[in-house]
């Protein structure tokens, strides 16, 4: 018998998720959701021409995920839902899924909003379902290999993340195209990000603190930087555990002192008020611009990962390195940013789905068994090498 998945938001991410899962996690029925009808048709050809033996049934809905009455009348008999729709709306979709009776997941990336789905937790255990924030690739994946390597330690210490969608090679004003949503990179590139330092929970401003960081072929030397809810909730769950614990996004030289001028400039605010009282909006405009120029439907992407975890096991110093590397498949048409947010969240449902996941509302770090789910990443085409130095 296999498990009823919906999907909200049947755009790049959505359609990769769903196709993980009718390859990987046990489908009988995957419902994709979406404002636009002509996006779900298209996700639902692509994955009967990628999947031609699936043995699992597709339908594509017309939803709105602003509206909580749509959202309840998609989700009634699913099994688990997988949200690829923007973060703002994921606390309301918690909330139908817990009425629904179903196990949620969804892409997480503001940790605000991961919070208001905590407070949900009660009733998820009360209904008998999970739900999981943050489950794509940053926070996501890195959240659970930093967990799987404390794990593997007597006396853990200390845990570093560094990870970025790119393009291959350097192009452009920025050195960069557009992986994901506007909305997404700009809700990075603001505020602060919280980490641990000497225990303690502290927060940073984003797009400081910029190193060098060197990764092999095709990368080579890189730089990362201070950015918002890669790791979310990491240093809270972690504090008490961790001496340090932080997150920065990698980059190719020069992106961030660009970036950082922008902001100086005011490029990213919603509006400016000049001096003769003339009132502009650049956010707007910038996001056409980027939305355009970044695009690059021809430069195929990247995605680096790599999680450093530092401490004492069989009382000796040890430290364990996961590394990934992954490319646009030329096969499937999956971007790299694509496969790395989309599947580990599926992997995630297929878990919910199997019952391998405690009901309640609990952070990704904590609520996902990391031994199994790291076992079964491979199953799932993402390839992490470990190295280990004593």
């Amino acid at each position: 018998m296999g498990f009823n998945y919906v999907v909200l938001g049947a755009g790049r991410q959505g359609v990769a998720a769903a196709y993980d899962l009718a390859k990987n996690g046990q489908a009988d029925r995957i419902t994709l959701a979406d404002l636009d009808s002509e996006i779900t048709r298209q996700a639902i050809l692509r994955l009967e021409t990628l999947l031609p033996k699936a043995s699992c049934q597709y339908a594509g809905v017309i939803c709105d995920a602003s509206k909580p009455a749509e959202v309840a009348m998609t989700i009634t008999g699913a099994d688990v839902i997988i949200s690829a729709v923007p973060f703002r709306f994921n606390a309301t979709v918690t909330e139908a899924a817990i009425a629904a009776q179903a196990s949620f997941c969804d892409l997480g990336g503001n940790t605000q909003v991961v919070q208001q789905q905590f407070k949900r937790h009660e009733r998820a255990a009360a209904a008998d379902v999970s739900i999981v924030p943050d489950c794509g690739l940053a926070p996501g994946l890195g959240n659970i290999l930093a967990a799987h390597g404390i794990a593997e330690m007597d006396e853990p210490q200390e845990v570093h993340i560094r990870c970025g969608g790119l393009p291959e090679k350097p192009i452009g004003p920025l050195g960069y195209k557009l992986v994901f949503n506007f909305d997404g990179l700009i809700n990075e590139y603001s505020g602060h990000g919280q980490f641990l330092r000497d225990g303690q929970r502290i927060d940073i401003p984003t797009l400081t603190e910029v190193e060098a960081i060197e990764f092999p072929a095709p990368l080579g030397r890189c730089e990362a930087a201070v950015t918002s809810g890669g790791i979310s909730t990491c240093a809270e769950t972690f504090e008490g555990r961790l001496e340090s614990c932080d997150y920065k996004t990698v980059r190719y030289p020069g992106h961030f002192a660009a970036i950082r001028a922008m902001f100086e400039l005011g490029c990213f605010d919603e509006h400016v008020i000049l001096p003769d009282g003339t009132t502009l909006e650049p956010r707007a405009l910038l996001r056409q611009l980027l939305e355009y120029r970044l695009a690059l439907p021809e430069v195929r992407d990247l995605v680096v990962l790599r999680c450093t975890v530092s401490g004492r096991h069989n009382g000796q110093r040890c430290t364990r390195r996961y590394d990934l590397l992954d490319r646009h498949d030329e096969q499937t048409g999956f971007s790299a940013m694509e496969r790395m947010t989309a599947f580990p969240a599926a992997l995630v449902a297929y878990m919910q789905a199997r019952g391998l996941i405690e009901p309640g509302a609990r952070p990704l770090e904590v609520a996902i068994p990391a031994r199994q789910y790291f076992d079964e990443l491979g199953r799932h085409d993402v390839h992490v090498e470990v190295t280990t130095e004593v």
